[in-house]
């Protein structure tokens, strides 16, 4: 049996030469098949935003221009890959990796290395309908493996997501040399923007493809772009004004963990003025902060997210009341669920928050998108 191995962009009118090859599709892979690598930064990644302007490496999240202008924190948060992922088809019965992480730290007390450092593996069985296939379980800074083995063949597409708590420095994939494999470059809908803090950039998701981008991504079926930044989602002038060279199709905006309701007076009107003198009619989505599966127990964190929702509701109602237009919102009582079941240490989500978070955000979103219908 004969197949072509092709590689090329989709939509591109340029391919390279057919390959024949010998070995039969359905034959089960050899000991050390014969691969062909591909580097994923020929043909890009979704979920980077600032596509024209350079960066200092290819996967960090920030332009090198926000180098000395946001808050060191932020950047060096920034060189972490949290958001991005990669689409391509294949019908390999084998898919192998190779890449190198930024920083030899794999995991977190509270968070796998299969989150922090792995690479998430999607496929789609039909139109739509993407599921989980498998996920690297990192045990080195540099890692050459195959990611999956003992795949059907058939030609699908399937996405990778990147790493959340840790940057990447190369990404390849590998596939054996008798199969098909093409690129698909990023789609170019307009992203969901999402700001926020270490709930958002995927703490303490148990892989990359359950943070609150990536699961709305599937969801809504539309890229996204992750601005989550952990302890640092704080609504600073500087971050706003970079984040408003963008043009999504919503920016949702989930800071309050790391801010005081003083913070939250002063910064959150501020930054829906930046946002909206930039963007005129482009949505935004402010969201309250989840509310601490244990804050039963503690009064004062109770209290604390009485007066953090108190203060964002406040400056969503005085920008309403001076007209400011496609300004939703979003309450945040029912975002990791009702039964306590929903965070890793109280706050930071596990699997089951961020699925629960991402349901909450679907029925803010999906009117939105709809042009409120």
């Amino acid at each position: 049996m004969q197949c072509n191995r092709r590689t090329f962009l989709l939509g591109s009118a340029a391919c390279t030469a057919s390959l024949l090859c010998h070995r039969s599709a359905w034959a089960a892979p050899a000991a050390d098949p014969e691969l062909v690598w591909h580097d994923v930064t020929t043909w890009g990644v979704e979920g980077r935003g600032w596509e024209t302007l350079d960066r200092k490496r290819y996967f960090d999240r920030l332009p090198a221009k926000a180098d000395g202008v946001v808050r060191p924190p932020v950047w060096s948060l920034s060189r972490h890959s949290a958001g991005m992922a990669v689409r391509f088809q294949t019908n390999a019965r084998t898919i192998h990796v190779d890449y190198e992480l930024f920083s030899a730290s794999l995991a977190m007390p509270h968070m796998p290395a299969t989150g922090v450092s792995g690479l998430d593996l999607y496929g789609e069985l039909s139109p739509g309908d993407e599921r989980w296939v498998q996920v690297v379980m990192p045990s080195a800074q540099t890692i050459k493996q195959a990611l999956v083995s003992g795949l059907d063949g058939v030609l699908r597409t399937y996405t990778i997501y990147l790493p959340l708590y840790n940057g990447v420095n190369w990404l390849k994939i590998g596939v054996p040399a008798d199969c098909e494999f093409q690129p698909l470059a990023p789609r170019t809908d307009k992203p969901l923007v999402f700001y926020g803090t270490s709930i958002m950039h995927g703490g303490c998701a148990s892989r990359p493809g359950m943070a609150i981008p990536a699961i709305l991504g599937r969801m809504l079926d539309r890229p996204t772009i992750n601005l989550g930044f952990s302890g640092n989602g704080t609504m600073d002038p500087e971050f706003v004004d970079l984040m408003a060279e963008l043009d999504p199709a919503v920016y949702c905006i989930d800071c309050l963990p790391n801010m005081g309701p003083d913070t939250v007076r002063e910064r959150a009107r501020m930054l829906v003025e930046k946002l909206r003198a930039a963007h005129p009619q482009t949505p935004i989505l402010l969201v309250e902060d989840r509310v601490f599966t244990n804050a039963p127990f503690i009064p004062e964190r109770q209290q604390f997210h009485k007066e953090n929702h108190q203060a964002l509701r406040e400056a969503f109602d005085a920008l309403t009341a001076a007209g400011v237009p496609q300004l939703y919102y979003l309450p945040g009582d029912e975002l990791l669920g009702s039964d306590g079941e929903g965070a890793v240490d109280g706050s930071h989500p596990n699997d089951l928050g961020f699925l629960r978070n991402a349901e909450a955000y679907e029925k803010a979103l999906r009117p939105i998108l709809d042009g409120g219908k």
